[in-house]
């Protein structure tokens, strides 16, 4: 029997497996130990669902390197629970798919899967209520303050780095990030000096080691940093060492940041409880979605952190302008193509649209970029 309160009805579901292609090969501190192989495109798993009401909603996940066709696959299997599904009981359907496939458990590939899902249904949520989903979530903000990776990565040398951080800060981005992780340290040192004496002490500065230190190398290169007035050192440790990031958090006046490479909400509240961070970043795409995110929002708020979401900013600067203390959101412009919209940003923050939901639609470019499609009706 169907409640009255039901509204709706999912009718269709498409997946597509998209692969982007990077201009250039993209090499961190990994790279450099010997631990992955320069980065040449990103793999995309989109999902499109539709209900019986004429309502569409997109989202996606992704996966760098390895990864893609898994999440492909395994979206695929699980898409025929949707069918038929009330689009508004997202956290039902979160765990009716989290239920189907539960013998491959409930973190990294197989909730990455259905976090597509789970920000489709979001960006349908609010295109429903006719709202962008900052609005729907209930906004502290219509801009959030946002940083650049793109530009800093250990392949590119130090004048090109130089020259791009100081053309992103013209360009109204108010925060640079740059990696380190380098063999030799001195030589993080020098790029992370020259950059700080470019761009000046006003503008916000923070490095990435991506894992890549032990915990006395972390040690060393705390302390020589302090001095450079750094918004947070990124990754300093293995992500999953919390009790090493705590003694750096507690011992360090510079700031710790982490947690994109964790992949579920079980994961964070560990590293959280620890005291792991002052700064936490979590990726929605890869803990299962938006519904799950905001369980990682929470935790945060309670102990009064910082908030810095990972990566993919058309879903981060929705759920960074919610989050009741001023966050940072990464911008990367890698993503731009497969979108016919753009984001914002000048006076050093990214802005909303009035756009509701995501406030994005897919270009032609992505179809074109697709390698695999299934659809569910």
């Amino acid at each position: 029997m169907t409640s009255s309160a039901t509204l709706d009805r999912i009718t269709r579901v498409k997946i597509s497996s998209v692969t982007l292609p990077l201009a250039t090969p993209i090499s961190d501190a990994k790279v450099l130990t010997g631990r992955q192989r320069p980065m040449t495109e990103v793999a995309m798993l989109f999902a499109e669902i539709s209900t019986a009401s004429g309502q569409e909603g997109v989202g996606f996940s992704y996966s760098k390197r390895a990864g893609g066709p898994g999440q492909f696959a395994h979206a695929r299997e699980i898409a025929p629970v949707l069918i038929g599904e009330d689009p508004s009981d997202i956290g039902k359907i979160w765990d009716k798919l989290v239920w189907a496939g539960a013998s491959v458990g409930r973190s990294g590939l197989s909730i990455q899967a259905i976090a597509a899902f789970d920000v489709a249904l979001w960006d349908l949520k609010a295109k429903r209520a006719g709202l962008p989903l900052a609005k729907l979530l209930g906004a502290h903000r219509d801009s959030v303050r946002c940083y650049n990776t793109s530009g800093g990565f250990l392949h590119s040398p130090i004048e090109e780095v130089v020259d791009r951080a100081a053309e992103s800060v013209a360009n109204g981005i108010g925060g640079i990030k740059l990696k380190v992780g380098h063999p030799d340290h001195g030589t993080d040192l020098a790029r992370v000096s020259a950059v700080r004496e470019k761009v000046g002490d006003g503008v916000a500065l923070m490095v990435d080691a991506n894992q890549q230190w032990d915990r006395p190398a972390a040690r060393r290169m705390c302390r020589a940093l302090e001095p450079l007035d750094l918004v947070w050192i990124e990754e300093p440790l293995d992500a999953y060492d919390a009790e090493g990031h705590a003694l750096l958090a507690s011992t360090f006046d510079t700031s710790i940041a982490t947690g994109e490479m964790l992949a579920s909400v079980a994961e964070h509240a560990e590293l959280i409880r620890a005291g792991g961070a002052d700064v936490v970043q979590p990726d929605a795409p890869r803990i299962g979605g938006i519904t799950q995110f905001l369980k990682v929002m929470a935790l945060a708020e309670q102990r009064k952190l910082q908030l810095a979401p990972h990566f993919a900013m058309e879903i981060h600067v929705h759920l960074a302008a919610a989050y009741p203390h001023e966050p940072w959101v990464e911008h990367f412009e890698w993503l731009d193509p497969l979108f016919n919209e753009h984001l914002e940003i000048a006076d050093g923050r990214m802005h909303l649209s009035a756009r509701p939901g995501l406030g994005i639609t897919l270009s032609d470019q992505t179809r074109a970029w697709t390698v695999a499609e299934h659809e569910v009706s």
